[in-house]
């Protein structure tokens, strides 16, 4: 068991009808940032007996909207429940489902003698519009494998960004606060000890952002918040020299530098291949892994990881077929080594607490960074790393290559979530830069109750989050931007009261 501060009280997860996103920004810290060992003490697997690895995530959302009685924030889910014959609304129950059957399946696996392993990553729209909608049965069953000790071993929880906002277009003031905005949120629900546990980070869409002063306040935000690894997808990144990953199933040093040449890094798991959840509901990681053999790093040899995310309730073949073909290869690994040899099934940060034990360095992966640096790098001289020369190495790229953005790369690249959306992301920077104007100064105060914890603090920043989140610009013009100005024009309204 995890120690940590036992003097914290637990949070309540909502306060005047809101989520609890801000307020014990100290506390949480206070939690988040520790290098015990999550997995190790716990796990039933031993290193030495393992060939290779592969782990499963299953990515959770649906966007809070301003469609309920009297355009009250609402889930989109409930929406879905109250308006089944629009569209694909009648999938509402299989969605919920969905977000609960894993509170299912991992203690019937465990039951019949299986030793599964999954990831999940639930953005705080998602979890607020549960509780939201009274869908505590749904909460209680997650609160089941997050909470018993006896399947704390086969679940991890992934950070996220709250508001599910791709990260290259967040404003990077507001990047930490949706870090730290689902770190509370998620300590008010399962409580300290679990958000203890929580190491790794998943990007909404896959979104990495490749400008080098967002990725180095993104990974800076990151560490801050007491992570230790983040999930990429294998195209948003590069070498360092610009070439594919040609060791894509093992861990990754990313390396982030920004224009005033100061770098920071973190570990990377590389999500491999597409977005289909295909991979995933029929389990292709396992088989992949069944085709690898060990690998050094350094001077140890490790059995690689394939590593694999994709939408938990998207699809028919994710909604209908997932379910047996996750069991299947539980079943399979069982009558091949126990499911505790040979091929298995770990968490990202179970690995990587298995494979630093056994002697890798984190300063010993092959290194990254994202998918376009290395042609700024190469105009730049490291003894010259001025934010002029590295906007002057980009206006520059995009003159002779119409190809060449800074958009960030994600796991959907057919699509942008800038081009088009100029209606969306002109008031969100607005509303972001208000707020801060308003709150920042205020914060610097000392005072008996830190202005985070207000009431009045925490609507507008849920609104300012809320803004942000990926699916007002993914739809097209229409219903979704239309939400979009009505967040927005909330948003402005609240910042001038008080």
């Amino acid at each position: 068991m995890l120690s940590f501060p036992t003097t914290l009280s637990s949070l309540p997860e909502i306060i005047d009808g809101l989520p609890n996103i801000s307020g014990w920004e100290t506390e949480v810290l206070s939690v988040v940032n520790h290098d015990q060992p999550v997995f190790l003490p716990t796990t039933n697997i031993r290193l030495e007996d393992v060939n290779a690895v592969f782990a499963i995530a299953l990515h959770m959302h649906q966007p809070t909207i301003p469609a309920g009685n009297g355009g009250t924030l609402i889930s989109n889910l409930q929406y879905m429940f109250e308006h089944p014959n629009e569209g694909d609304n009648h999938n509402a129950d299989p969605f919920a489902y969905c977000y609960s059957r894993m509170g299912d399946l991992i203690p019937e696996l465990v039951s019949q003698g299986c030793n599964p392993r999954v990831m999940l990553d639930y953005s705080g729209n998602l979890l607020w519009g549960l509780r939201q909608m009274g869908r505590s049965d749904v909460l209680d069953n997650l609160k089941r494998i997050t909470c018993d000790r006896n399947y704390q071993p086969y679940v991890e929880w992934l950070g996220t960004m709250w508001g599910h906002a791709v990260i290259p277009s967040t404003p990077i003031a507001d990047i930490k606060l949706h870090i730290v905005a689902w770190q509370h949120h998620f300590a008010a629900i399962f409580g300290w000890e679990a958000l203890a546990r929580v190491k790794g980070f998943s990007p909404p869409e896959m979104h990495l952002p490749n400008h080098p002063d967002a990725l180095f306040e993104f990974v800076k935000a990151l560490k801050e918040c007491g992570y230790r690894w983040l999930l990429v997808q294998e195209h948003s990144v590069e070498t360092l020299t610009g070439q594919s990953l040609t060791h894509k199933h093992l861990p990754h040093c990313l390396i982030a530098r920004n224009s005033q040449g100061e770098t920071i890094s973190i570990t990377a798991l590389i999500k491999t291949q597409g977005s289909d959840t295909k991979l995933v509901a029929q389990m292709q990681p396992y088989y992949e892994a069944k085709t690898l053999s060990k690998q050094q790093i350094g001077s140890v040899l490790v059995p690689p990881i394939v590593s694999q995310i994709g939408d938990g309730e998207n699809g028919g073949v994710m909604m209908n077929e997932f379910p047996s073909a996750f069991k299947q290869a539980w079943w399979d690994m069982v009558n091949n080594g126990g499911g505790k040899s040979g091929v298995v099934g770990m968490c990202g940060t179970e690995y990587l607490e298995f494979i630093e034990a056994a002697g890798c360095k984190p300063e010993d992966y092959p290194t990254c960074q994202p998918v376009g640096q290395h042609q700024i790098w190469e105009r730049v001289s490291p003894d010259n790393c001025q934010p002029e020369a590295v906007e002057n190495a980009i206006q520059e790229l995009k003159q002779i290559n119409s190809n060449f953005h800074l958009d960030g790369a994600s796991w959907t690249n057919h699509i942008s979530w800038v081009k088009g959306y100029e209606n969306v992301l002109s008031p969100m920077y607005q509303l972001s830069s208000s707020f801060h104007q308003k709150f920042d100064q205020l914060q610097q105060l000392n005072s008996a109750e830190p202005v985070t914890r207000q009431s009045h603090y925490r609507n507008v920043l849920l609104h300012n989050l809320l803004l942000q989140t990926s699916c007002f610009r993914y739809w097209g013009q229409g219903a979704w931007t239309d939400h979009a100005r009505e967040i927005y024009q909330r948003g402005e309204n609240l910042l001038h009261i008080n």
